[in-house]
């Protein structure tokens, strides 16, 4: 199971492209709304999630998926029982995957100390001793999975695919859906 992190403000397809790809495999993909149910995206579409983080918290799934947006970014900073969640996750050996402004939630928890990582472009001051791998748009180290942006989005959610289910599966969704990234 992959739960995917909805704060007000979050990037919608940095979000919703791994939920698409990532359901198309088969994975079981939870959209947890942070707050609530009902979440605003940092363009305007409201997105109805299919949890909220009050019901699911202390669940640990395969894979922590959080997206980037600055607003949705800086709701899941202040949200204690997320970051202590997101600690748990990791502790327990889960995938932990961050795009855009989101991976500076894993460098300030310490979770990117030393390890390779990308980040959205001008935000790299902010990853503290993370090893930026700048031009690229998707670095894992580990079971850490970094990206650039929603420019990066198709092979960010194709590469969670690839790690949950497998690279033929991987394959098998960026044929069908016709994507030459």
């Amino acid at each position: 199971m992959v739960h995917i992190i909805l704060a007000d403000g979050f990037e919608e397809a940095e979000a919703l492209v791994p939920a698409d790809l990532l359901r198309r495999a088969g994975e079981e993909v939870l959209l947890v709304g942070l707050e609530g149910p009902q979440v605003r995206g940092g363009q305007g579409i409201t997105v109805n999630a299919d949890t909220t983080f009050r019901e699911v918290h202390d669940i640990t799934p395969h894979m922590l998926v959080l997206p980037g947006g600055s607003e949705g970014v800086a709701h899941m900073r202040a949200h204690n029982r997320l970051l202590e969640s997101i600690q748990r996750a990791w502790d327990a050996g889960v995938y932990i995957a961050a795009i855009c402004a989101a991976p500076t939630i894993l460098a300030k928890m310490g979770l990117l100390d030393r390890r390779k990582a990308v980040c959205y472009p001008g935000l790299e001051d902010k990853m503290d001793s993370a090893v930026i791998q700048k031009g690229e748009a998707v670095v894992v180290d580990g079971r850490i999975i970094t990206s650039e942006a929603a420019g990066s989005v198709f092979p960010f959610a194709l590469k969670l695919v690839e790690l949950r289910k497998g690279a033929a599966e991987a394959e098998q969704v960026k044929n069908a859906i016709h994507c030459h990234a």
